[in-house]
């Protein structure tokens, strides 16, 4: 357990220095190239409930994405974590007005407050149809390397158990963020499939 945690952390350490080394250009370039892809994606044409993260700077950006939800209609749903736990609720975003109302984290990304109890959690309704997933790193064969608070795998253990099953999941990736291998144990939860930039 403790070599699995060495492992995760030394790559960790190496994906951080990989993202770091992106130009904001470059970052911004495959984020429109992958926004591209995902729009064109059967999955994502066809699912209504929709749960996509609000990104970070050495992440996919995602506004076009949360832009192009709510011009096809889509119902929008963005994470609300838990800094003290691993608990996160998805809950509705009603509008880009709104996103901009919501408060900052320490963590420096926007997200209901605490007490904001006014909003449709996705489980507590429909569930969702589809999730877009962050993370650090991916391989090939949908293992995904968080940032080690365990947010997404505890979500979709939940989701799993929600009467509409697991919904559909697609990480969204820079290039460089792909690994041959990622070290995994029993509570990292397989992600359907990685969108990245490629040589088509």
């Amino acid at each position: 357990m403790a070599a699995l945690r060495a492992a995760k952390q030394a790559l960790r350490k190496d994906l951080k220095r990989r993202v770091a080394a992106l130009s904001a250009e470059e970052k911004q370039r495959q984020s429109a190239v992958l926004s591209r892809k995902l729009f064109r994606h059967p999955k994502y044409l066809s699912c209504k409930r929709i749960a996509v993260f609000l990104s970070m700077d050495d992440e996919v950006c995602t506004k076009q994405i949360i832009k192009d939800l709510f011009k096809w209609g889509k119902s929008c749903f963005i994470p609300r974590y838990e800094t003290s736990s691993s608990h996160m609720d998805m809950l509705e975003l009603k509008s880009l007005q709104d996103m901009k109302t919501l408060p900052l984290t320490s963590w420096n990304i926007r997200q209901p407050a605490d007490d904001d109890n006014r909003r449709e959690e996705a489980l507590a309704a429909g569930g969702l149809d589809l999730i877009l997933i962050p993370g650090l790193g991916f391989d090939r064969f949908g293992r995904r390397l968080g940032r080690g608070r365990g947010f997404y795998d505890t979500y979709l253990e939940r989701c799993i158990k929600h009467p509409k099953g697991k919904p559909y999941t697609i990480a969204l990736a820079f290039k460089e963020q792909l690994c041959q291998d990622i070290p995994v144990d029993g509570n990292d939860v397989l992600i359907d499939e990685i969108l990245y930039e490629y040589d088509e």
